[in-house]
């Protein structure tokens, strides 16, 4: 039995660091962990400017604590009437790494997203050119589709079509929840891959409603039957370069979550490589965790892979109830449950 694992230092491709007092809070935990981060841009209002994502860039960096190396990857925000010359340019500048695409109303602060993607398919054209990929939260948002069919309809009705449409444009296909999506990634060619959280690998629907309303297990897209959370593990599992780490940690505070319409996010940052370590190691599968981790993200983007290392070891620890900083009280994933690996050097 494998009781100490070193791997490359590992990027997260897609957090939530929120803003303000929020972001002062949160972006610790991803720091300690993470060389780097995809940024995500829905804030409110959203980033959806070079000058914005470079303002946003800078508040990160201030949040960290001293003698941090991390390093945000910073995210523009579609809207349907994006500029596709203000977004090249910020590419071309290495302001935005990548471009993110929400349907309109589909999560937390997606009001502003786009409402039909005909309307960005110049900017997608453009990105195409450049090479600047896309990201995508992959749900339609039609009153009338069940909440749990609305990413197997996205596949069928928008991300079928544009890789067609656009077949060399890089696509990461985010927070990915289900059968279909998985078998969507394996069949699309070289250009598509997808993100993974550590909640999707190791909760299902059932979480939410387990004992009553669990609103802490809720988040978007929402967890899936046990079917589809089995072929998630399998996939990220699997040693297929297209999945690679990406937590969707997307935190509010306890009053925010656990109110008569509590927002959808799960906390995930403070223990995300540890949760990972434990699905893996469940799986017989630690020797893949460096890639799915590490390495995938890295050489989908065009970037280096990381030369810092990270250890981590078999030490059981009960994750706390809640974690109170300046203010604020979250509540993390795994929130008194005891995890089977721990990091104790990075």
């Amino acid at each position: 039995m494998t009781d100490t694992i070193t791997i490359r230092r590992p990027d997260d491709w897609h957090v939530h660091l929120r803003d303000d007092a929020m972001l002062t809070v949160v972006a610790p935990f991803t720091a300690r962990q993470f060389a780097r981060a995809i940024i995500m841009p829905n804030l409110s209002p959203p980033v959806t400017s070079a000058a914005s994502a470079a303002a946003y860039r800078d508040r990160i960096m201030a949040a960290l604590p001293d003698g941090s190396d991390f390093t945000p990857l910073m995210t523009c925000y579609l809207t349907d009437d994006a500029n596709a010359d203000d977004i090249a340019v910020g590419h071309a500048e290495g302001i935005f790494t990548a471009a993110k695409l929400y349907p309109a109303n589909a999560t937390t602060n997606s009001a502003h997203g786009v409402t039909d993607v005909a309307h960005i398919m110049p900017v997608l054209e453009r990105m195409q050119t450049i090479g600047m990929p896309l990201l995508v939260h992959g749900e339609v948002t039609d009153g009338d589709i069940d909440i749990f069919d609305r990413e197997a309809v996205f596949i069928e009705r928008v991300l079928e079509k544009l890789i067609r449409q656009l077949p060399g444009l890089k696509i990461v296909f985010e927070h990915i929840t289900t059968v279909q999506a998985v078998q969507f990634v394996d069949r699309a060619g070289p250009n598509v891959a997808a993100t993974i959280t550590p909640h999707h690998l190791h909760i299902n629907r059932n979480a939410m409603f387990a004992g009553g309303i669990r609103p802490h297990a809720y988040c978007l897209p929402v967890a899936k039957r046990e079917q589809h959370r089995l072929a998630l593990r399998k996939a990220a599992t699997s040693g297929s370069a297209k999945y690679f780490l990406g937590t969707d940690s997307a935190p509010h505070e306890i009053h925010a979550k656990e109110s008569a319409c509590g927002c959808a996010g799960i906390f995930n940052a403070p223990y995300a490589l540890e949760s990972y370590a434990a699905m893996f190691d469940e799986e017989d599968a630690l020797d893949r965790l460096e890639a799915f981790a590490s390495e995938n993200g890295p050489r989908f983007y065009g970037l280096p892979c990381n030369e810092g290392r990270i250890t981590l070891e078999r030490r059981s620890a009960v994750v706390p109830q809640t974690i109170e900083a300046s203010g604020s009280t979250l509540v993390p994933f795994h929130a008194g449950d005891e995890l089977d690996w721990r990091i104790v050097r990075s």
